[in-house]
């Protein structure tokens, strides 16, 4: 059994892995920044070393990681999400120290990271993908090619892409032609290769994703689906388990599929299986190999701690139960409160939190790694906290999440909290039918502070109910 873990991470998901290792007897062991000195995940682990004056470049280090794993006296590492999670070169490496990686095996991440490789497998798994190119563009010309024999609109994307960045949709060959160097010069910068692809986009969809478990004992199982459909810009803001708008038939089938990802790549560990759906059409769209932002509300309708699993793969265990084992029990919603204004175009707002309540009472749970008195460092992603809301009934989760996020007072900065409580009392949101234009389609909910008449709020929640009753 794996002892003691560093945690090649920070921020929430760090405090979140501290937080299991402490439940396991397992140490556990932070990296930092200098600009993360007084994070919460530094004075939470059993120990912390600095890793650099840069505020990034220790993050993204993999040999600088592993040398502080073992030098610690880890006999594990775990990446956590983003920054090295989905890097094959830090599972390389760990192998190759003695190190285990809490994760899928370097070749694995290396090939679902590659979005046409991964295209190829899930089709010769008779996984169904959206339309799109064989392998790579060689040029513009080739893609304009392409995207006549696709028919418009399509969606360029980086082929080490993913976390939203690296996309663009094009509606025409002008638009092509002018996002075709933006796209390749942002997956430089972003992702270290230029390499482009192009697929079919399916307009307005709903992002359905299934969460996996696979150990090294041939088992593999799912855990059900969460319903991503409510972002802006290919960015997830409010995410859903189970999802309020699949039938039965359509939860076994994309459960089914994303089991049948996984055996096909022989995965191992923890990853999420992205989808697209439109009528009852289901696409493959990705495979992330890591603990996803949002396996919080999996956790809370399946009671199963999804990063114990992980750990317990890496010790060489076997999952702790089968599929027929599990269920899931009402909703779960997840808010991701980032500091950012809303008003504002979004843009980040970052600064010192003068006070922070977390929110409480049954069903609620935070995830964060902010306190009173932090300083958000403008160095890293804008989420600041997560907020996740349980219930035994849909609107029970709705009713719940409104009074949770009244609950909570996170002061000093701007969040998006005020604009989730307008989503809320939306009728398209409540009745449970809603998609990725969601936000778009939408922009008066921005505009928060005013306020409707109680009895106009009533009529709507009435007809949502209503409408959610019909599904």
């Amino acid at each position: 059994m794996i002892t003691k873990i560093l945690i090649a991470n920070r921020g929430e998901i760090a405090v979140r892995i501290i937080r299991a290792c402490a439940e396991m007897s397992i140490r556990s062991v932070a990296v930092f920044a200098e600009a993360d000195r007084q994070a919460l995940h530094v004075k939470r682990a059993d120990e912390a070393y600095c890793i650099g004056d840069d505020p990034l470049e220790g993050y993204l280090n993999p040999h600088r990681l592993v040398d502080v794993a073992v030098q610690s006296g880890c006999d594990a590492l775990h990446p956590g999400y983003g920054f090295l999670s989905e890097n094959p070169e830090l599972a390389a490496i760990c192998l190759q120290r003695g190190i285990r990686f809490i994760g899928p095996n370097a070749e694995v991440i290396r090939r679902m990271g590659d979005k046409t490789e991964a295209r190829r497998a899930m089709l010769a798994a008779g996984v169904p993908c959206t339309p799109g190119t064989e392998g790579n563009l060689a040029d513009v010309a080739e893609a304009l090619s392409e995207a006549a024999r696709i028919g418009y609109p399509v969606m360029l994307k980086a082929t080490s892409g993913g976390g939203g960045r690296g996309i663009r949709r094009c509606n025409d060959p002008e638009e092509l032609e002018q996002a075709f160097p933006r796209v390749m010069s942002e997956a430089t910068k972003a992702f270290g290769s230029a390499d482009l692809f192009l697929e079919k986009c399916i307009v307005n969809p709903r992002h359905i994703e299934v969460q996996i478990l696979a150990d090294t004992h041939g088992n593999t199982v799912h855990l059900f689906e969460r319903d991503c459909s409510i972002q802006r810009r290919n960015q997830k803001l409010i995410e859903i388990a189970p999802s309020p708008q699949l039938t039965s038939e359509q939860r076994t089938q994309v459960g089914d599929l994303a089991v049948r990802a996984a055996q096909a790549v022989r995965y191992e560990n923890a990853g999420t299986v992205e989808f697209l759906l439109t009528g009852d059409q289901v696409y493959f769209m990705e495979m992330n190999t890591r603990v996803q932002v949002e396996h919080t509300i999996t956790e809370a309708i399946t009671g199963i701690d999804i990063v114990r699993e992980q750990i317990r793969v890496a010790s060489g265990l076997p999952l702790s139960f089968k599929q027929s084992d599990v269920s899931f029990r009402g909703f779960a919603l997840q808010f991701r409160i980032n500091a950012e204004d809303p008003k504002n175009k979004f843009l980040p707002s970052f600064g010192r939190i003068t006070r922070y309540y977390a929110p409480g009472g049954p069903g609620v749970r935070t995830d964060t790694a902010i306190y009173t008195g932090y300083k958000i460092p403008p160095f890293y992603d804008s989420m600041c906290l997560k907020l996740i809301v349980w219930a035994l009934t849909w609107e029970e989760a709705l009713d719940r999440s409104r009074r949770a996020l009244d609950d909570m007072r996170l002061q000093g900065v701007k969040t998006t909290a005020p604009y989730y409580q307008e989503i809320l009392r939306h009728p398209d949101f409540r009745s449970g039918r809603f998609d990725t234009s969601f936000v778009d389609m939408h922009p008066e909910l921005i505009d928060y502070s005013v306020k409707r008449k109680p009895e106009e709020l009533a009529l709507a929640i009435a007809a949502a109910i209503a409408a959610h009753a019909g599904l």
